[in-house]
């Protein structure tokens, strides 16, 4: 097994989510959600693990325990712009490789860290890599909410989509959809890139498979970025969106 490569994390963390208002600072077994996702991240073996963040409250909080924490421009429409402008006021080279883990991802294994990163060192030819597992049930495969992807045979994305693909032609009707066993996968939203990449990304205009799908992914893809995809055996935990997530996420750290 290769070594893992050399790479650093940033960790956008907005306070001004919509569905769970302030989740990167609300409490889970006495400490914030975004601490909880800062130490997971330093167990990944990265040379610098920054939270990027647009609120001065998250910045002092992030302080408090000891974190290297950035303050970014309020007027970033995503976590990636987030990275971006880390990754330029940092000045780290082109080639340096940037884990993007969301600050409301406490449960991200730091293996699954550590994958994303040594999946794009393998591939000069990629310009970003992300992860993916098979999807098993049917119920998941027709969720919108699960977001689903296709790929090339040396594992390149194809296509991401919030509906049910690929679509067996012969059998499968709205009535009675079909599970293509074998090749439907769901995508993990964790992304590595390199810094010329990321910096690449950040200056594209958004698309329109992007704004039908709301995926930001298809962005890169129609402007020709490459996104070598990587295989895990199960899913990592959930994120927190909801209030819901919240009291799961609490149950697995032991807080209630």
């Amino acid at each position: 097994m290769s070594a893992t490569p050399a790479f650093k994390i940033v960790i956008p963390a907005r306070l001004g989510s919509t569905r769970l208002p302030r989740k990167v600072l609300r409490e889970i077994a006495g400490k914030s959600v975004v601490q909880h996702v800062w130490e997971s991240a330093r167990r990944a073996g990265a040379e610098e693990v920054v939270i990027a963040t647009d609120s001065d409250e998250v910045l002092q909080a992030c302080r408090a325990f000891g974190a290297d924490v950035r303050l970014t421009a309020t007027t970033h429409n995503s976590g990636t712009d987030r990275a971006n402008q880390i990754a330029r006021e940092a000045g780290w080279a082109a080639s340096t490789i940037v884990v993007n883990l969301q600050g409301d991802e406490p449960l991200m294994p730091p293996a699954v860290l550590r994958q994303a990163a040594s999946l794009l060192a393998e591939d000069p030819q990629a310009d970003i890599a992300s992860l993916c597992h098979e999807v098993h049930s049917l119920e998941e495969w027709l969720n919108p909410n699960v977001v689903k992807l296709v790929m090339d045979r040396r594992g390149y994305a194809l296509y991401f989509s919030r509906a049910p693909i690929p679509w067996r032609r012969d059998g499968a009707t709205r009535e009675h959809p079909q599970l293509p066993q074998g090749l439907a996968y769901r995508h993990i939203g964790l992304y590595a890139y390199r810094v010329s990449a990321l910096a690449e990304f950040s200056a594209l205009p958004p698309a329109p498979l992007e704004d039908c799908e709301a995926l930001e992914q298809l962005r890169a893809l129609t402007h020709g970025l490459r996104i070598r995809m990587g295989m895990v055996d199960r899913p990592p935990p959930r994120g927190i969106d909801t209030e819901e997530d919240l009291q799961a996420v609490a149950r697995l750290l032991g807080g209630s």
